[in-house]
């Protein structure tokens, strides 16, 4: 392994440094839970002094701040001062874990591996960053590929307590086993046996070697993650993103970093992941807040599918077109110096030229100014030779000639994307012109489904129409924000017309999409990445991964859910789970007078065991089950308030997705299964539980479920 520094702690083996002990094979296997690691204590005097060395850092940068912040020059000053600010961000002291392993290498070196970089006053490292190179053998190194270790160290940890250390030695591959449960390594096995609460942790500490190929990614990739219920696509989306912060800080603090998840609650959710691995420059949204506006109504499910419809983007486009209007006639405009002619031809072949470009309906409608006012020049007595450049008064004189600005306007007006997308969707004629060739009558009767407002400002639009004002917008005065990186996560339930959204504020095409196609459910979702690709843009460098290794759900719930797979996504493959042990589903059946009731005393009951409960309910019977818990004096949020915030959660199916809880109650599965959207809406809700699910149900199970 090769090493660019050597630790400040030393060289393994040094005079100063007595060699660790070797734990491994049968001694590591001997070692009961109650007996500590004989370098425990020596672990956790080290971890102390890298904290004080990161709090020694943090002090010298508020020095320099303080120093900088009365510099002369205020510009200067204030760009440091950005800077310096940026630096103390990362220096946050208040960090979990902030060393959760160390590599011992065949050179001697001995490397800790940390969420971030401390080094001592010298300027020698004392924890190294996890994004480094140096750090990849923690993550990927093997018994058949030890990557030059002779060692790799894990610590289990509490807050900044080292509670156990485990070895692996890789001359003994029997330690390499013994360091393992069931094939998991036990920092992993103990952080998923840890209680959950409502936020999502960082998995830093327990990257498996398949996530650390997707987390380290090139940046000018577009990566498509398939992956099942608790293979930690989301979390790998988010430490990519961090790595990539870490690989490309110049580039990525200027440009940003995009992240759009399915739901508010979502976001809250998982809102601490990247500062916990002191990454600020994101900004987290949702397609809503992304396109803007409003969301005043829900369309039904096929007028949804329908405008999600990527051919909406050509028959948007050839809406846009339908505004130009060439003239049949020559253009004549009166000036100071007589009467100029445009030739009706001339104006054609302008329109046709720039109007062929790629470039946003209003850049063309500048050209197009640019080109008429050249035009007219051609027409003037001083204009001898065709490229003579137009006089500082002639050039005066079009711009202000309002004849002239008339006719422009006429020929190429302006257009507002609110309204072309309104016309679009009110008026039969419109719609019949620009979806020629592209929608058939029936399709266009479906989108012609609604009435308009009175009022512009007033327009009721749904969540689908506001992607179609956004690629409007898009098409007619381009693209404001943009962003360096993008991360889409649920973006199986995004619509072609989403993903061109996105795709839009990422022009570099550096993308981390992250879903499961078996848990599609939104009108218009994905059936197939490699058609996502394509509503992305197509972009040369987009690959597919997949996750095969669910390491959240134990393979008891799994398998149980997995049940599903083959009659509501029949093309998934279904995850694997690695966790063998864990509690089978309790299926408890009630009478049908009794659900809700007997549902608030088993999450009264689970509630006194786990530190985060999902009731996941299906829309008929949310607020009965809501009434049941306050009647039981059980305190709990919902969707959309106070959710995640307590033990408890109360949710629908769809605001459940990508959530995990201790335990989970799914409440009538059979209701949720009869959903438009089948079995995958029940196939997610199934598969939220780390330790325990319990489906209570009054009606017949789902013949599919009960295998």
């Amino acid at each position: 392994m090769a090493a660019h520094a050597t630790c400040a702690w030393g060289i393994l083996g040094s005079p100063n440094t007595p060699r660790p002990l070797r734990i491994g094979g049968a001694a590591a296997r001997r070692r009961s839970p109650m007996t500590p690691h004989p370098e425990l204590a020596l672990e956790q005097t080290r971890l102390d002094e890298a904290y004080a060395h990161l709090a020694q850092m943090r002090a010298r940068t508020e020095a320099v701040a303080s120093i900088t912040a009365s510099a002369a020059q205020a510009v200067d000053s204030a760009i440091a001062q950005a800077h310096l600010r940026a630096r103390l961000r990362t220096l946050d002291t208040e960090v979990d874990g902030l060393a959760f392993g160390r590599l011992d290498d065949e050179a001697g070196d001995t490397w800790y591996v940390g969420r971030r970089h401390v080094e001592d006053a010298n300027g020698d490292p004392v924890v190294v960053d996890w994004r480094a190179p140096i750090s990849t053998p923690f993550y990927r190194a093997t018994a058949a590929d030890p990557m030059e270790l002779l060692r790799r160290r894990r610590f289990v940890m509490t807050r900044r307590q080292i509670d156990d250390v485990f070895d692996e030695v890789f001359d003994d591959p029997d330690s390499v086993d013994a360091a393992h449960h069931g094939g998991i390594p036990d920092p992993l096995l103990a952080e998923l046996e840890r209680s959950r609460t409502g936020e999502m942790r960082d998995i830093v500490a327990t990257i498996a070697a398949e996530q650390d190929v997707v987390i380290r990614a090139p940046i000018d990739t577009c990566l498509v993650v398939q992956g099942g219920p608790g293979t930690g696509k989301t979390a790998v989306g988010l430490h990519r993103a961090a790595f990539l912060l870490y690989e490309h800080r110049g580039q990525l603090d200027r440009d940003g970093v995009l992240v759009v998840g399915p739901n508010p609650l979502f976001l809250r959710y998982i809102a601490q992941v990247l500062p916990s691995l002191g990454e600020a420059a994101t900004r987290q949204t949702t397609m809503e807040r992304l396109v803007g506006g409003r969301v005043a109504r829900e369309d039904p499910p096929e007028v949804a599918r329908l405008k999600g419809d990527g051919r909406l983007a050509q028959v948007l486009a050839a809406a846009a077109r339908q505004h130009l209007r060439v003239p049949d006639e020559d253009l004549v405009v009166s000036t100071a110096w007589g009467r100029l002619r445009i030739a009706a031809t001339d104006l054609e072949e302008a329109v046709a030229d720039i109007a062929g470009r790629d470039v946003p309906f209003a850049v063309g409608r500048n050209a197009f100014r640019t080109r008429v006012r050249r035009l007219a020049w051609l027409g003037h007595p001083d204009a001898r030779w065709e490229d003579a450049a137009p006089t500082a008064a002639f050039d005066e004189e079009m711009r202000t000639n309002a004849a002239l600005n008339a006719a422009i306007a006429k020929i190429w007006p302006s257009v507002s994307a609110p309204v072309l997308v309104k016309r679009l969707l009110t008026n039969k004629r419109v719609l019949a012109a620009a979806a020629a060739g592209l929608l058939g009558a029936d399709e266009q009767a479906v989108l012609l489904r609604r009435a308009g407002a009175s009022r512009l400002d007033d327009e009721p639009w749904s969540l689908p129409e506001l992607v179609l004002v956004d690629e409007a917008e898009g098409l007619l005065n381009g693209v404001g924000r943009t962003y360096g990186h993008a991360v889409v996560d649920e973006a199986q339930d995004l619509s072609a017309m989403e993903l061109r959204a996105v795709a839009r504020r990422c022009p570099s095409r550096s993308m981390t999409v992250l879903g499961d196609l078996a848990q599609a459910t939104a009108p218009g979702a994905q059936s197939s990445w490699e058609d996502a690709i394509v509503h992305l843009g197509s972009p040369a460098t987009a690959s597919i991964e997949e996750l095969e290794l669910g390491y959240r759900v134990p393979r008891p719930i799994l398998d149980v859910a997995n049940r599903l797979l083959p009659a509501v996504a029949p093309g998934v493959r279904p995850a694997r789970s690695v966790r063998e042990d864990g509690a089978a589903p309790d299926f408890v059946a009630v009478a049908a007078g009794e659900l809700a009731e007997r549902t608030a005393v088993l999450v009264t009951s689970l509630a006194a065991t786990w530190g985060s409960v999902g009731v996941i309910v299906p829309a008929t019977l949310i607020a009965s089950v809501g009434d049941a818990l306050r009647a039981a004096g059980v305190e709990h949020g919902t969707g959309a308030r106070g959710g995640l915030s307590g033990v408890v959660t109360l949710v629908e199916p769809l605001e459940a997705k990508g959530l995990e809880f201790d335990a989970v109650v799914v409440v009538e599965p059979g209701a949720v299964f009869d959903d438009a959207r089948g079995g995958r809406l029940l196939y997610v809700a199934l598969t939220r539980a780390v330790q325990e699910l319990v489906v209570v149900h009054a009606a017949p199970l789902p013949a599919t479920l009960t295998g």
